[in-house]
């Protein structure tokens, strides 16, 4: 009888009946209030009704319809829907499945269009799985382990992850900028680099914000240099962070924007924005594929803009996200196990350490699966997975909150 591959490591022993808002129902009829969101996926909660009236209809008119092959109204809908909402000047879409494709785009795109070989990554930075996105992948040995020779070219950068170099944010930027440009005068010269990836926030790194100052100086770099600077939205995106999107927090202008995740609330669909002369520069026949820009996950996608905008949902999301980090923070301060909490909107990390201030993965594992044993479903992240965190849709409600805080409060203490 054929099984799930063993690797598939389970991170709660949750096994779903039906999803509904923030819940999780499983299969003998427990709630379980859902904080993961599929990994930042669910933006408009399990199953909207909106977003599955959607689909329903749009799987009645046309499931599949090859985008090089024949155009769709839902994909012409939603790119231009998208297109009130990208930064501005990015005005050109390609859509793929997931957000490996994303940014695998998005590297192909920048080499041909600079005709430069080098991409510039950063320490904690999460890409994907395929070969050349674990390549950019630094968030953990556990994605590159194993299939070396990875991609050549990419080269890596610090981000100014203040906590952990045990530094205040204005010093590990300045260490961070100055190590840059080490980089550049010794190992990946600035007429060889395409492009910088970064992630507004580092995701699988730690939930780490960046700041203006560090934002600033990339883009500073890049127009110096003629380097793209593409800014890796898959998580910080569609109103995560309370901003539409993350970048805003900082003020900086991106070259090229991935999306994924939360764009079409648990249908795969993702893609890369860019001007539409930037995007002519690539070679032709470099971008295609068979499932991207499928018709039900466009339908999806438009409702759950839709949604977003109708509901609120970007503001929600600072609100509740407001609400959400100062009362982690209360529970920290409490707690010694809990060196840092970090976060932006409704992306909040808590890093347990040790009390000589070494991560304390086996703490913060023992934190995750409590929780979860409580009815609160929860994941770790960050290099040593010591960082549990909280991802939940943007609709969460001020009550729901509570009720997590309650639920993690209880756990820290009970983990101590």
């Amino acid at each position: 009888m054929a099984q799930l591959s063993p690797l598939l490591k389970q991170a709660t022993p949750v096994v779903v009946d039906h999803g509904e808002g923030v819940y999780l129902y499983d299969t003998e009829g427990k709630r379980h209030l859902d904080f993961t969101a599929g990994i930042g996926v669910t933006s408009t909660g399990h199953c909207h009704p909106h977003v599955v009236s959607a689909a329903r209809e749009q799987i009645g008119k046309l499931i599949h319809g090859q985008y090089t092959t024949v155009m769709h109204k839902p994909m012409l809908e939603l790119t231009e829907k998208l297109g009130a909402v990208l930064p501005e000047g990015l005005d050109s879409l390609f859509y793929a499945n997931s957000g490996s494709e994303a940014v695998e785009a998005a590297l192909r795109l920048s080499r041909q269009a600079t005709k430069r070989p080098n991409v510039i990554v950063f320490q904690g930075g999460f890409h994907g799985r395929t070969v050349a996105a674990a390549t950019m992948t630094t968030s953990g040995t556990r994605f590159s382990a194993g299939i070396s020779p990875l991609m050549s070219g990419v080269h890596v950068a610090p981000f100014p992850y203040a906590f952990h170099y045990g530094w205040d944010e204005e010093t590990a930027t300045k260490f961070a900028l100055r190590e840059l440009d080490y980089l550049f005068a010794t190992v990946c010269a600035p007429n060889e680099t395409a492009a910088f990836f970064i992630e507004p926030v580092l995701g699988e790194g730690g939930y780490v914000p960046a700041n203006p100052e560090f934002l600033a100086g990339l883009r500073e770099r890049a127009d110096k240099h003629g380097i793209l600077l593409v800014m890796d939205e898959i998580q910080t995106g569609f109103g995560r962070t309370g901003r539409f999107w993350g970048h805003e927090h900082f003020g900086v202008r991106p070259d090229i924007v991935l999306i994924a995740k939360g764009l079409a609330s648990g249908f795969p669909i993702s893609g890369i924005a860019a001007s539409e002369e930037l995007m002519a520069k690539a070679l032709p026949g470099s971008q295609g594929g068979t499932y991207g820009g499928n018709a039900v996950a466009c339908a999806a996608a438009i409702a759950t803009l839709d949604v977003i905008q109708r509901e609120g949902l970007v503001e929600n999301a600072a609100e509740r996200g407001r609400q959400l980090l100062e009362g982690v923070r209360v529970i920290a301060d409490k707690s010694p196990s809990i060196g840092d909490v970090r976060g932006l909107g409704l992306l909040v990390g808590s890093e347990f350490t040790t009390p000589d201030g070494e991560p304390d993965t086996a703490k913060a594992q023992a934190a995750q699966k409590a929780a979860s044993a409580n009815g609160l479903l929860l994941l770790t992240c960050g290099a040593y997975m010591n960082v549990v965190r909280m991802v939940p849709p943007l609709i969460v409600d001020s009550e729901q909150v509570d009720e997590a805080l309650r639920i993690w409060g209880d756990v820290v203490a009970g983990v101590e």
